[in-house]
């Protein structure tokens, strides 16, 4: 493995390690406007939600690493601390990136970019209308993390107005992952989206406590079939299947596979672990644990 000292690299060098690694991030393309009330445009994926009560969202206007001056964004928000950040849908990442092109003071990237203000509610700055999601934001805190090329500036924004685009709202009345298809920020030039071939999901384990993968058998925990995601899925379940549970299924499920290798008790564990990896693929867990429990029960 690889190891760095960040202090041993240029701002350049550790900047490209920073977003490789910590990817994807979603993108603030954010709306603000300066004292002559002029608009301004432009994505930032230093950015995330960090709080719900209050909400608070924070993204960062960083120093140019190459000469180190400020970007317009940050300074507008400084003298009017407003700030619209608008989501960013693989329908208008096009346009997101023209608006991060460095054009002059009061230069409007909304013309530039070619997308849509909307007048705002409550702030000054105008919303992006083909966005799906605008948040209307107060500038409570800016926080200077340095003066030099590369420092961080966070801007901590309280929401006071949402506004949704209704198309992207499942039939409860939330946002649908996949109809709001986002995309993220990646390393270098690339980009991901959040599609229905990207996603997938995974229950959370706030209704129960797993066992842990300590609690696995240790035959099972050092399977050269399963991988750690699997063992994650198994660390997940409060309780084993029972004996009785156990046995029916080795009879119902698996009695052609223990016939066959009956004789060949290695390749019969090895067999088990792939079925139990593929019911595992299926979100079948109680059926994997009752597959992989059969090689040792009876």
């Amino acid at each position: 493995m690889k190891t760095i000292d960040p202090n041993s690299l240029s701002t350049a060098e550790l900047h490209g390690y920073l977003l490789g690694a910590i990817a994807p991030r979603p993108i603030a393309f954010a709306s603000t406007i300066d004292e002559q009330g002029r608009p301004n445009l432009a994505p930032f994926s230093f950015f995330n939600v960090f709080s719900a009560n209050p909400p608070i969202l924070i993204f960062s206007p960083a120093r140019r690493g190459r000469d180190n001056t400020t970007k317009h964004t940050y300074e507008n928000v400084l003298k009017v601390p407003e700030v619209v950040i608008n989501v960013v849908s693989y329908s208008l990442v096009q346009q997101c990136s023209l608006a991060s092109t460095e054009y002059d003071e009061g230069v409007n990237e909304f013309v530039k970019s070619g997308l849509t203000e909307l007048p705002s509610e409550i702030v000054q700055p105008p919303r992006i209308k083909e966005s799906p999601v605008q948040f209307e934001c107060v500038v409570k805190e800016v926080i200077e993390l340095g003066e030099e090329g590369g420092a961080g500036n966070l801007v901590m924004a309280e929401v006071v107005k949402i506004h949704i685009n209704e198309e992207v709202l499942n039939e409860q009345g939330k946002i649908d992952p996949i109809a709001i298809d986002l995309v993220g920020r990646c390393g270098g030039d690339f980009y991901s989206r959040c599609n229905a071939e990207s996603m997938f999901e995974v229950p959370k384990p706030i209704r129960n406590k797993g066992i842990g993968v300590d609690q696995i058998p240790e035959d099972i925990r050092l399977s050269k079939v399963l991988t750690g995601n699997d063992l994650g899925m198994l660390g997940n379940v409060e309780l084993l299947p029972n004996e009785t549970d156990v046995n029916e299924y080795k009879l119902m499920e698996l009695s052609e596979l223990f016939i066959e290798l009956e004789d060949h008790q290695s390749a019969l564990e090895e067999a088990l672990h792939h079925k139990a990896k593929e019911l595992l693929k299926e979100g079948k867990v109680d059926e994997a644990w009752k597959a992989l429990l059969t090689f040792n029960n009876g």
